[in-house]
């Protein structure tokens, strides 16, 4: 089993920078790409960034490049989502899920391809 837990959400002004943090946990926790993925209220979950199980490769949509990086430290099982430049559209509630591969070729979006997923963490960005 896998156990996610996001911190590091709160509250912030547009421009400031946030950093969030994915600890993860569980005997088949290791060797997982890490996702990250928000949903605000009224809308679909959208992808936010991805990096694989070893940290060398990351996947970052358009919609948050330049402004967001995904980094990950494998002796601290924690993944890192540092957030520059924050918008007030960057409310959201913030989650983390591991993939259900393990030792994956290809860094994906799709939030199916995601197996486990931990409580999220409310990020709110006033103007």
């Amino acid at each position: 089993q896998v156990q996610l837990v996001e911190s590091g959400g709160g509250v912030v002004q547009a421009g400031d920078s946030l950093r969030l943090s994915c600890t993860y946990s569980g005997r088949a926790a290791d060797n997982r790409d890490i996702g990250w993925f928000r949903q605000a209220p009224g809308k679909e979950r959208e992808f936010v960034s991805a990096i694989s199980w070893s940290g060398g490769r990351t996947l970052v949509p358009d919609s948050v490049k330049g402004r967001f990086t995904i980094s990950r430290d494998n002796a601290k099982n924690t993944v890192y989502l540092q957030m520059n430049n924050m918008l007030p559209e960057d409310t959201a509630v913030y989650y983390c899920a591991a993939s259900a591969t393990l030792l994956g070729r290809v860094v994906v979006a799709l939030a199916t391809r995601y197996r486990y997923w931990g409580p999220g963490t409310q990020v709110t960005v006033s103007t």
